[in-house]
C-alpha cells in the first residue's frame, strides 16, 4: 500500500513538474516571442563578400575582406553536399518545424544511455544563432529559448530550401572561410560542384568544430570526422553501400597553398586594391566587388617564375651566404624525439616557395633534411650547387654548412635528379618585371618584386632606378629628327667634362669595355653600346633638345636633368615608365596609356565600370614620327641580332628589338625588349644600392628573365612583318663612311628618311634596281641578297611620301655638325 502512493506520489510530482516546465516554457515564449528582432536579415540576405580581384581570363588572384565568401543559391549546390550537411546536422530538417522534439528526446536519451554524446540543434536553430547570437557571447537557457523561438519564427517567414541556403552560406568552416562554396576554394581551390563525395563529406563536417577538423591543421582529425560524415550518410539512407566503400577509398587532395587564390599576383592585387581604397575607403571590404585585370594567367605565371628562376642564378653565381641559424640537433632530438624538428622550424615561414628545412646529416656529396611540412629528403647532384663550395671544405671551421643548420630548400618540375629538390638561399637581391601589349596598354604581367610577404615594396611602380643604357634609344630617336642617320658616322673616342659641364663633378667617361672604335656608324653604335657616341649624340642636339623630346615617351623632364650624363640613362625611371616608353617604339610611335582593369562589377554581375582600350593608330596620341619607329626598331633589332643581347637568339624569333642596360658601378640591371605583340621589361638590383658584380650587366642578370619569360608569352604567336611606312627609302652605302655607294658590290643597304639621304647623293635610287636584271620582283630579291644582316630591306621599295606630322618641339631640327651633312 506504500509503495503504491510512493508510485502515485512519484507520478503526480513528475506530470507537476513537467506541467510546470511546459508552463514556464510557454510564458517565457509569450514574454520573449513578441521581443525577437525582425528576420529583415535573413529575408533580404545581404552577405558581406569580399572584393576579390581576377585575371582577364576569370582566376582569382586575391581577396580582401574580414571574411572569405562566395555565395551559392540552393538550386546550384550538389546533392551530395546537401545531404552530407543533413546526415550529420540535422536529418529531420524536412519533417520538424524549427525544433525538433523528438531529435530532444533522442539526444537526451542517448546520453543518458551513454549510447552517443549528440546535441539537439537543428539547421533552422544554427542559423538562428548564426545571425542573432553574439560569437562569444555567454550561453544560458534563455539564449537556448531565444534561439528555439528564432527557430519557429524562421520556419513561419521562410521555407525549407531559403533556410538551408541561408545556412550553407552563412556557416563558418575555418580559414576565414564562410559558407560551404568559399570552403571549396580554400581547401581544395576549386569550385563546390567540382567536390567529389569524400571532399564533400569532409566539408560537413566542419561546422561542429571548424579550427579542430581544419585539415591543414589537423589532417588526422579531420579524416577521422568525415568519415563520421559518410557513415551516417550511409546508415539514414543518403548513400547506398558500393557509394560508401568507394568514398572511404577516394583520396583526399587539399591545396598545396593555404591561400585561396587561382593565381599568384600579390602586387596586382594591392595595386588593384590601393586604387579602390583611395575611392571608397574601408567599404571595398565588405562590398562584394569583383575587379577583372588585363593580367592573363599564363602570362603572370611565366613572369614569376622567370622572376623567381632568375634570382636564383644570381645567387648561385654568388656563392652561399651561410643558414639562417644554426640550432643544437642532438639536444633538439632528446628533449622532444616526435616532434622535435617541426616544433624548430616553426619561426620559419615559406617565401615563394622556398621551404625552411633543418639539415639532420651531411656529407660532401649530399644532404639530408627534415622541412617545415614534415618531409625528409635527400639532396645530391645539382641540387647541391649552391653549398657544393662549403660541403667540400676541407677545414671544419671553415664550412657553413652543419647539421642543425637552418636553410630553405625548393622542389622544380624542371629538375629530375632528388625529384626536384635543391638548396636554396632567400636571396637579397631584388627583381621586377612588367610585359603590356603595346598595342592597348593592356598590363598582361606584373612581378613587383621578389615575395611580396617579405617585401610590399613595388618595384615597378615605386622603384625609382637609373636606366643606364636602356635609355640610350630615347636619344638616339631625338638624334633622328636632328638629322642624324643610322649610318651618320660618329667619333667613339675618349672624352673629358668639367663639373660645369656634367652639373655634379668632372668626368671622363668610358665605354663598358675600356675600349674605342674611332669613327662608327650610329647603327653600330647602338649595337655595341658605345657611351663615348651617345654622349657626343646629346652634345650635338642639345640636352635641352633631348630632355623636352623625351616626355613624348611618358618622362617626366624633372627626373633627367638636361646634362650629358642623361646619354648614360642617369637620370630616374620606374619600369612602369619604360614599358610605357618602348611602347612607343613597338606599335610604331604612338603612347598608349597602361591599363590594369577591365572592368568592375558588383555582387549581382552588374557592370559598374568598363575600360574602353585607345588602341595605337585609333585614337592614341602619335608622339613620334612612323619613320623614326621604324628606323629605331630595325636598329634594335640589330642589338638581339648581334650586339649585347644575342642570348635572346636562342627565341628564334626575328621580330624581337631591344636594349641592354647597366648603370654606373653595376648597380642596376636592365632588359627592355618587345616585339610587335608585347613589351617587357626586366630589372634588377638590390634596394640599397650597391654592386651587382663585375659580370652581372643587364645582358647577363636581366636579360635571362626577359627571355625565359618571352618564352612562354609569344609562344605561338606567329611572327610581325615591320610595315615600312611612307617617306623611308632603302639605299647601298660604304659601310666604313656611311656615303652612299649604289655601284659598291661591297656596300650595304641602309634607312633613311626620304628627306635625308647620305651625304653624296646622286639621284640613282631609281638606277639601283635598273641596273639589277629582271622584272622588279626579281630586282628586289637580288637585291636583298646583296644585303648584309644590318637590317631587311622592305618587300616594296618604299615610295618616298611625306611622313606622318609628328609634335614639334621648342628647337628647329639642324644638320649634323659631326659628319658634315
Amino acid at each position: 500500500m506504500i509503495l503504491n502512493k510512493w508510485w502515485h506520489y512519484l507520478v503526480m510530482s513528475l506530470i507537476v513538474g513537467s506541467l510546470s516546465v511546459l508552463a514556464l516554457i510557454g510564458v517565457a515564449a509569450a514574454l520573449i516571442y513578441p521581443t525577437l528582432p525582425s528576420l529583415e536579415a535573413l529575408t533580404d540576405y545581404q552577405p558581406k563578400l569580399p572584393l576579390r580581384v581576377y585575371s582577364e581570363d576569370g582566376f582569382l588572384i586575391d581577396e580582401f575582406g574580414e571574411e572569405r565568401r562566395a555565395y551559392i543559391k540552393i538550386e546550384q549546390v550538389p546533392q551530395s553536399m546537401k545531404d552530407a550537411v543533413l546526415a550529420i546536422e540535422d536529418r529531420r530538417f524536412y519533417q520538424h518545424s524549427g525544433v525538433d522534439f523528438k531529435g530532444i528526446l533522442r539526444a537526451i536519451k542517448n546520453n543518458i544511455t551513454g549510447i552517443s554524446h549528440e546535441g539537439a540543434s537543428t539547421i533552422t536553430m544554427q542559423v538562428a544563432k548564426n545571425f542573432f547570437t553574439k560569437p562569444n557571447g555567454r550561453r544560458t537557457i534563455v539564449t537556448k529559448i531565444n534561439e528555439a523561438m528564432l527557430a519557429l519564427k524562421i520556419e513561419h517567414a521562410l521555407n525549407k530550401d531559403q533556410i538551408l541556403e541561408l545556412y550553407i552560406n552563412q556557416i563558418y568552416l575555418g580559414q576565414r572561410a564562410y559558407g560551404f562554396a568559399a570552403a571549396a576554394q580554400v581547401y581544395y581551390g576549386k569550385p563546390l560542384e567540382k567536390l567529389n563525395l569524400a571532399e564533400t563529406a569532409l566539408l560537413a563536417g566542419l561546422p561542429k568544430a571548424p579550427s579542430g577538423y581544419n585539415p591543414f591543421v589537423n589532417p588526422k582529425r579531420a579524416i577521422a570526422r568525415q568519415q563520421e560524415v559518410l557513415r551516417d550518410m550511409h546508415r539514414f539512407g543518403f548513400i547506398k553501400e558500393p557509394v560508401y566503400e568507394a568514398a572511404l577509398k577516394q583520396p583526399l587532395r587539399f591545396k598545396a597553398s593555404k591561400q585561396a587564390r587561382d593565381l599568384a599576383a600579390d602586387y596586382v592585387a594591392e595595386i588593384v586594391r590601393e586604387s579602390l581604397y583611395a575611392q571608397y575607403q574601408d567599404e571595398i571590404y565588405s562590398s562584394g566587388l569583383r575587379v577583372y585585370t588585363t593580367i592573363r594567367k599564363a602570362n603572370q605565371e611565366a613572369a614569376n617564375a622567370a622572376i623567381r628562376e632568375g634570382v636564383l642564378d644570381y645567387d648561385s653565381r654568388h656563392g652561399f651566404r651561410g643558414p639562417e641559424k644554426t640550432l643544437d640537433l642532438a639536444r633538439i632530438l632528446a628533449d622532444n624525439p616526435s616532434d622535435g624538428l617541426n616544433e624548430a622550424l616553426d619561426d620559419f615561414d615559406e617565401s615563394n616557395g622556398f621551404i625552411p628545412a633543418i639539415v639532420t646529416s651531411l656529407s660532401p656529396k649530399s644532404v639530408h633534411v627534415h622541412t617545415k611540412y614534415g618531409d625528409d629528403v635527400e639532396i645530391t647532384g645539382k641540387g647541391l650547387a649552391l653549398v657544393a663550395r662549403t660541403l667540400n671544405e676541407k677545414k671544419p671551421e671553415k664550412r657553413l654548412l652543419k647539421t642543425g643548420s637552418i636553410i630553405r630548400v625548393t622542389k622544380s618540375a624542371s629538375q629530375k635528379d632528388n625529384n626536384g629538390w635543391r638548396i636554396v638561399q632567400i636571396p637579397q637581391v631584388e627583381s621586377a618585371l612588367i610585359a603590356l601589349d603595346p598595342e592597348t596598354g593592356a598590363i598582361r604581367a606584373l612581378v613587383g618584386g621578389f615575395d611580396f610577404n617579405r617585401n610590399k615594396f613595388n618595384h615597378v611602380t615605386q622603384a625609382w632606378r637609373q636606366p643606364g643604357s636602356s635609355f640610350k634609344p630615347f636619344i638616339y630617336s631625338a638624334a633622328l629628327e636632328k638629322g642624324f642617320t643610322p649610318a651618320s658616322i660618329i667619333e667613339d673616342s675618349p672624352l673629358n667634362f668639367s663639373a660645369q659641364d656634367t652639373g655634379e663633378k668632372a668626368w671622363s667617361p668610358r665605354n663598358f669595355d675600356n675600349t674605342f672604335e674611332g669613327p662608327i656608324r650610329l647603327r653600330q653604335a647602338l649595337v655595341k653600346s658605345k657611351n663615348l657616341v651617345s654622349i657626343r649624340l646629346i652634345q650635338s642636339i642639345g640636352p635641352r633638345y633631348a630632355q623636352d623630346y623625351i616626355t613624348r615617351f611618358g618622362f617626366a623632364a624633372k627626373e633627367h636633368p638636361a646634362y650629358l650624363t642623361m646619354a648614360l640613362g642617369a637620370g630616374s625611371v620606374t619600369p612602369w615608365q619604360m614599358a610605357t616608353a618602348y611602347a612607343v617604339f613597338a606599335n610604331g610611335g604612338y603612347r598608349v596609356k597602361p591599363n590594369l582593369i577591365t572592368k568592375i562589377v558588383d555582387q549581382n554581375g552588374k557592370v559598374l565600370v568598363e575600360t574602353k582600350f585607345t588602341k595605337a593608330g585609333q585614337g592614341a596620341p602619335r608622339v613620334i614620327d612612323a619613320r623614326n619607329a621604324f628606323i629605331m626598331n630595325s636598329m634594335m633589332k640589330d642589338v638581339i641580332r648581334r650586339g649585347t643581347a644575342t642570348r635572346a637568339l636562342q627565341l628564334g624569333r626575328n621580330d624581337l628589338a631591344g636594349k641592354t642596360g647597366t648603370t654606373n658601378d653595376h648597380f642596376d640591371a636592365w632588359f627592355a625588349g618587345y616585339n610587335p605583340n608585347q613589351v617587357a621589361i626586366a630589372w634588377v638590383g638590390y634596394d640599397k644600392p650597391r654592386a651587382l658584380g663585375g659580370s652581372e650587366t643587364g645582358g647577363a642578370a636581366a636579360l635571362p628573365i626577359w627571355i625565359k619569360y618571352m618564352a612562354t608569352a609569344l609562344r605561338g604567336v606567329p611572327e610581325v612583318e615591320p610595315v615600312v611606312p611612307d617617306g623611308i627609302m632603302a639605299l647601298r652605302i660604304d659601310p666604313a663612311t656611311g656615303i652612299r655607294a649604289d655601284n659598291d658590290e661591297n656596300g650595304i643597304y641602309e634607312y633613311f628618311y626620304h628627306e635625308n639621304p647620305p651625304p653624296e647623293i646622286e639621284e640613282q635610287l631609281p638606277s639601283l634596281f635598273d641596273d639589277l636584271e629582271g622584272t622588279e620582283d626579281l630586282q628586289l630579291n637580288q637585291a636583298q641578297k646583296l644585303l648584309q644582316p644590318e637590317i631587311i630591306l622592305p618587300a616594296k621599295p618604299p615610295a618616298a611620301k611625306p611622313a606622318e606630322s609628328t609634335p614639334k618641339t621648342t628647337e628647329t631640327p639642324s644638320k649634323n655638325p659631326l659628319n658634315g651633312h
